[in-house]
């Protein structure tokens, strides 16, 4: 294994920056963010990205690192993003991986790379064009005849990912589901401890992301969507998908109300955070902390100290 790394996970709002600057102080780490929006510029406050307060002079990684335009995969990701954390480990230094993008999280922990096929590819643009004229049977037709096994386990409606399967196929001449079978069957790059931020109660962490929410756009949501706008960023870019983003265009365009976007951003977020979590649970190496009606941050240290010196992290 490449050395040993703590990924600090947990759904949105649960804390995950706090707890990793609080590690990184006492452990002498540099925190990797794994957050699939944080790494674009100009989306701060509807990211939550860590201000420079709140990192308290840890050094950050893979923040604000992408133009809002460009369209980042967990490949990509995890192409930048193991560099660095072998340069932390290079240094002496312990990578914390802090986010809730579980996909890519696991790309970076397991290190085993993607299949080949991009999405900008000539193969992939083909295909696009294919499902703009035909619709998405006959693409899934044709990733059944290659790999069944796919074909069965994605929905019909997932376009996204039958689209990659059959980029993958005609691309390598492997199907997917053997990419997959093999990369399971090798060992992770890294030696993993993890740590996860959890709510004891899940109505206790509605009211949290709703708050959040609430603060998000006091500290002026609208107006970073504005500016995003501003620099003719398109409006069908990730980034603008993006929770917050998509809702506040809304109202910039007059489709809705700010009343009404704020009730959408809140209902998005708690849908995101179960999203999250469901992921998050199918791992059964993570530690999970569970907050009560308040996070007590002093306690989450304490439960993680000792779970770090538990697995030998001095």
């Amino acid at each position: 294994m490449g050395g040993r790394i703590v990924c600090v996970v947990g759904p949105t709002a649960c804390g995950k920056t706090t707890l990793g600057v609080l590690l990184a102080k006492r452990y002498g780490g540099e925190v990797v963010s794994a957050d699939s929006m944080q790494i674009y510029r100009g989306l701060t406050i509807g990211t939550a990205a860590p201000t420079e307060a709140e990192m308290d002079g840890v050094p950050h990684h893979m923040v604000a690192v992408a133009d809002a335009g460009e369209q980042w995969s967990a490949a990509r990701y995890a192409q930048t993003a193991i560099p660095i954390v072998d340069g932390i480990l290079a240094r002496g230094r312990l990578p914390i991986l802090v986010g809730g993008t579980g996909l890519w999280l696991d790309a970076v922990v397991r290190g085993h790379g993607f299949a080949a096929g991009s999405a900008g590819g000539e193969i992939r643009q083909a295909l696009q064009a294919r499902l703009e004229r035909e619709g998405i049977a006959p693409l899934l037709e044709e990733l059944r005849q290659a790999d069944p096994e796919a074909a069965e386990r994605l929905h019909p409606s997932d376009e996204k990912r039958i689209l990659r399967a059959l980029e993958v196929w005609l691309e390598t001449g492997k199907t997917i589901t053997a990419h997959n079978r093999e990369t399971r069957s090798r060992p992770p790059k890294y030696d993993a401890v993890w740590i996860g931020l959890q709510f004891a109660h899940r109505e206790d962490m509605k009211s949290l992301i709703d708050r959040r929410v609430d603060a998000m756009v006091r500290a002026g949501l609208l107006e970073e969507v504005r500016a995003l706008l501003e620099r003719r960023l398109p409006r069908d870019s990730t980034a603008m998908q993006a929770i917050g983003y998509k809702e506040f265009l809304g109202v910039l365009e007059g489709t809705r109300t700010e009343a009404e976007a704020v009730a959408e951003v809140k209902l998005r977020s708690r849908q995101y955070a179960k999203r999250q979590l469901t992921w998050l649970r199918r791992n059964p190496d993570i530690h999970w902390i569970y907050w009560e009606k308040k996070r007590d941050f002093a306690k989450a240290l304490r439960i993680s100290t000792e779970i770090l010196s538990a697995a030998g992290v001095c």
